[in-house]
């Protein structure tokens, strides 16, 4: 079976995608970093014109949900004047970069993502997904995130810039990397024809010889809750935040500033773990391996509740748990041990596959999940 088709465009703050609970309007934070003032200016204008719920996503931004639509030109008026909208409509829709949350002022990762901000308007059309990583800590920590063009490094440290879906790429010098990310983001557009993303491309066009001779380095191990050297990190979960509880961590934590991750994590900088029931703080936690779309009623195309049964079956299944409500698997478009796909009203189980391929059981009532799963 084939993926169902997917909206071809992602939400932004000029252009909101309408949802099951009103707008969702998406804020890109420049460098995955949001300023204390500009954290408490965004949960304040989620509760003032949307219904007080943030999502972050697997791209590693902010969402405003259930923004009403003669509230949208009020709230874009907000975030510009809390600089969150720095670039204007066209170049806001291309910065689709992640970037390594631990990056510091001034060193190699900053710069590069600079680098590439500054210079977006040189980049050839694309789908409005595409997207690039700036993944140039010690270890890639982006393997399993979707971008379609990353700087990474190789194992003795070299900068390497690479297509996704390969393990090989190009060293390139420092001075030279952004130009080579643009380089390869023309040779894409030149040739894709109807496809949208790099490495389904990979798989029916050949990279020049140059472009692939060089291995990338080993991937870091996952992030997970706990405090580090550059502050505390909690989880978030389904990547759902509620506006006023994070302004509350914000309070209790005196954190400086937040950077967000595509792993429904957020690293508060200059704080320490302050235990809170609100956001995940242990790396144990069943809820970290538990995908989950918003579901109905939030999403037009559910016709189940994702998430209370994400809830009640984290800690009763072992192992990866994906819990989608339709079969394009949004919150999950890859491979799962156990995936439940919502249909009618009822949950479809996938097993060791994709959310649209063929499943094992179909019609499940959600309060029969935990027994049919188990024998299944």
């Amino acid at each position: 079976m084939s993926r169902p088709e997917a909206k071809g465009w992602c939400p932004g703050a000029y252009r909101p995608m309408m949802s099951g609970d009103g707008l969702v309007v998406r804020v890109r934070p420049m460098l995955a970093r949001v300023t204390r003032e500009q954290v408490l200016g965004l949960c304040a204008a989620a509760q003032e014109f949307g219904s007080g719920v943030i999502d972050l996503t697997s791209r590693a931004n902010l969402q405003i949900r259930g923004v009403r639509e003669d509230d949208h030109e009020a709230l874009l008026q907000r975030l510009a004047g809390l600089d969150l909208l720095p670039d204007d409509p066209v170049l806001e829709g291309r910065r689709n970069i992640l970037i390594t949350p631990f990056w510091q002022a001034g060193d190699e990762t900053h710069a590069l993502a600079q680098d590439l901000t500054e210079r977006l308007a040189e980049l050839p059309e694309m789908p409005a997904k595409v997207g690039f990583a700036i993944d140039t800590g010690v270890a890639p920590m982006f393997h399993e995130n979707s971008a379609d063009f990353r700087l990474e490094r190789t194992p003795s440290g070299e900068l390497i810039v690479l297509a996704d879906g390969m393990t090989r790429g190009r060293v390139v010098a420092r001075d030279a990397a952004v130009d080579a990310l643009i380089e390869m983001a023309d040779w894409f557009a030149a040739r894709r024809g109807d496809t949208r993303r790099m490495a389904p491309l990979m798989l029916k066009t050949q990279l020049p010889a140059d472009w692939q001779g060089t291995l990338r380095a080993a991937p870091a191990p996952a992030l997970t809750p706990g405090t580090t050297e550059g502050g505390a990190i909690y989880g978030v979960g389904f990547g759902q935040m509620d506006a006023r509880r994070l302004a509350a961590l914000m309070d209790a934590t005196g954190a400086e500033a937040m950077r967000v991750t595509p792993w429904r994590l957020i690293l508060l900088e200059g704080a320490e773990l302050f235990e809170t029931s609100d956001f995940i703080t242990r790396a144990d936690d069943p809820l970290l391996r538990v995908d989950a779309c918003p579901g109905a009623p939030l999403c037009e195309a559910a016709s189940v509740d994702t998430r209370s049964v994400a809830r009640e079956l984290a800690h009763v299944i072992t192992g990866p748990l994906h819990v989608s409500g339709c079969a394009k698997g949004c919150a999950r478009p890859r491979r799962c041990r156990t995936t439940l796909v919502g249909r009618g009203g009822a949950f479809d189980l996938v097993r060791d596959g994709l959310p649209w391929d063929e499943p094992r059981l179909t019609g499940l009532a959600p309060d029969t999940l935990k027994d049919r799963i188990g024998e299944n």
